[in-house]
């Protein structure tokens, strides 16, 4: 047995059965030795960003990581944006990159790279060069093992070539997994004392949640608490995975413009974080502040990252005597069949209205998205998938990996034409593997948050050549000729319609499909310019004014 034989057993021993891939030269033998590993479904892709990002998506949804192979330093760098993606959304990835001979690094040849610097970007916690043929199955075990703890991270293990052709090789078992502790009970006491004392003395308090907490048992436990002491439930701006749909609690998302959320956090006198970290401004601005915790608001941790947090919630219930308490719950309900002239509120009304029980639903719709949450609020059960580390490009990648994990289940991704295309190659996956994805893509030829963003980090409007850089017309892309070349039904819409007739045919017929949404920009005009006036004037608002209007503009 050679190395890169051992190296795929053990990975398929430890639970790892799937590995998107992008070789070159140096992992050949890797590829060679699948066709001696039944059990590793190996998934081709045409760029290490689909190969990433396929990587975590499947992880998001099969709790537990997917393989990537990818090409010495280079293959890393390509694929570093959706690794990005999963360290800020703690998805485990098992990064497995190939790497020169050891004997032949001392030619610095064309490929030759540092590779461990660059892979300690997206995986700071383990980078290893498995020095040795010997040694090489027991990093791949810590590797996994570093990658599926709490918090999930990306792992990286280089194997340089000749370590792969090595002889001589042995699996090695993949040792037991020690739950995660929950919070102390010291921890979870003086957080109820201090919702017990907030709520006597006419103070507000919330429960910010993310990661763990958002699914639906964490959810449960979290709803009984708010029902029970009146505090707020919030998520995180972007959630790794949300359980939502009818029957299930509803959480406010925290906006991703700085005022909103403000709006959001206004009055809070003692923040609960339940594996999330204290929101901060996605960006600075002149003149604002970037820590969005408001003043006087104390921050309290029931569950870090490495803390179960589904646990720590319950043990926060049954210590405020919520645990028979029942929260509300998300009626059904689905919004109409829209009509007319498409725009992106249309499109997202569809979805809402033709949402199947049981969808993954994948948004990196940006503005194009702003009423999709609502629009899809009492539909039936299903999760959301959102763009974790805002490096766009992420959405398509993470339906293909998601597809794969959940096979039984519709895959709908919500992508942005600007998005779209920094990871276009995911659709030949998708046709080579016919998996059930629909892919909405909103074409309204402009980097629209940009121009949003122009005037408010103070650059003013811009003159023709700065509107120039956030122009996708001329020539306006067409991703139904697009994706037909790589092998995918895709058709276009204009009116809702046409729209809605595609939507239910791809989700009535398996495979992969693509629909491209011909829609207006949902922030332009008159909306633009007012929009900036708006968000200033917020903190200056009465509070329920405010968040009506914060409601009003991205529910």
């Amino acid at each position: 047995m050679n190395g890169a034989q051992a190296l795929l057993q053990t990975l398929t021993d430890a639970g790892v059965e799937v590995c998107f891939t992008n070789p070159g030269t140096s992992e050949m033998h890797f590829v060679a030795a699948l066709d001696s590993a039944p059990r590793m479904r190996a998934v081709l892709t045409l760029f290490e960003g689909v190969a990433t990002g396929a990587a975590e998506g499947y992880a998001r949804m099969a709790d537990k990581p997917a393989a990537t192979l990818l090409h010495m330093g280079c293959g890393l760098g390509n694929g570093m944006a959706n690794l990005h993606n999963a360290r800020k959304g703690k998805v485990p990835v098992v990064n497995i990159v190939g790497d020169h001979a050891t004997f032949h690094t001392q030619y610095d040849a064309q490929l030759q790279s540092d590779i461990e610097t660059v892979a300690k970007n997206v995986s700071p916690s383990f980078v290893r060069t498995s020095a040795n043929t010997a040694q090489l199955s027991q990093d791949a075990v810590a590797a996994v093992q570093a990658a599926r703890g709490l918090p999930g991270q990306v792992a990286t293990l280089i194997v340089p070539a000749d370590v792969s052709w090595g002889e001589g090789a042995q699996p090695c078992p993949m040792p037991t997994q020690s739950p995660a502790p929950a919070a102390d009970d010291a921890v979870v006491q003086a957080i109820a004392r201090a919702i017990t004392q907030a709520v006597r003395a006419g103070e507000k308090a919330a429960l910010l949640l993310g990661g763990q907490a958002l699914r639906e048992p964490g959810l449960l436990a979290a709803a009984r608490i708010a029902a029970q002491a009146r505090v707020e439930l919030l998520a995180e701006v972007f959630p790794t995975r949300l359980t939502r749909g009818a029957g299930l609690p509803t959480v406010e998302r925290i906006a991703y413009l700085a005022e909103m959320a403000g709006v959001q956090l206004a009055g809070v006198k003692h923040l609960i974080l339940v594996d999330a970290k204290a929101p901060v401004s996605f960006f600075a601005y002149p003149g604002k502040a970037s820590n969005l915790v408001p003043d006087g608001c104390t921050v309290h941790t029931l569950a870090a990252p490495e803390q179960n947090a589904r646990t720590s919630l319950e043990k926060l219930a049954a210590a405020l005597g919520a645990v028979q308490t029942r929260p509300p719950l998300q009626a059904p309900q689905r919004p109409g069949r829209p009509r007319g002239a498409l725009s992106a509120p249309k499109v997202c009304k569809a979805v809402g209205h033709l949402l199947p029980e049981g969808a993954i639903l994948i948004d990196e719709a940006i503005t194009s998205g702003l009423m999709l949450g609502a629009m899809t609020a009492g539909c039936p059960r299903h999760d959301l998938i959102t763009l974790t580390g805002g490096a766009i490009g992420q959405g398509l990648p993470n339906a293909v990996g998601a597809a794969i994990a959940c096979p039984d289940r519709p895959v709908i991704a919500l992508i942005g034409d600007g998005a779209a295309m920094y990871t276009i190659q995911a659709l030949w996956s998708m046709a080579r593997e016919n998996l059930h994805v629909v892919s909405i893509i909103f074409n309204n030829a402009s980097y629209s948050v940009l121009n949003v963003e122009l005037e408010r980090v103070g650059a003013g409007d811009g003159g023709a050549k700065a509107k120039a850089q956030l122009d996708l017309n001329g020539p306006r892309l067409n991703f139904a000729q697009l994706a037909q070349g790589m092998g995918v039904h895709a058709v276009r819409a204009s009116t809702a319609e046409d729209f809605t007739k595609a939507l239910e045919y791809a989700l009535a017929y398996p495979g992969p499909h693509l629909i491209e949404a011909l829609v207006p920009e949902s922030l332009s005009g008159a909306k633009r310019k007012v929009l900036p006036w708006l968000l200033r004037s917020m903190p200056n608002l009465p509070r329920p004014v405010a968040l009506a209007l914060k409601r009003k503009i991205a529910p």
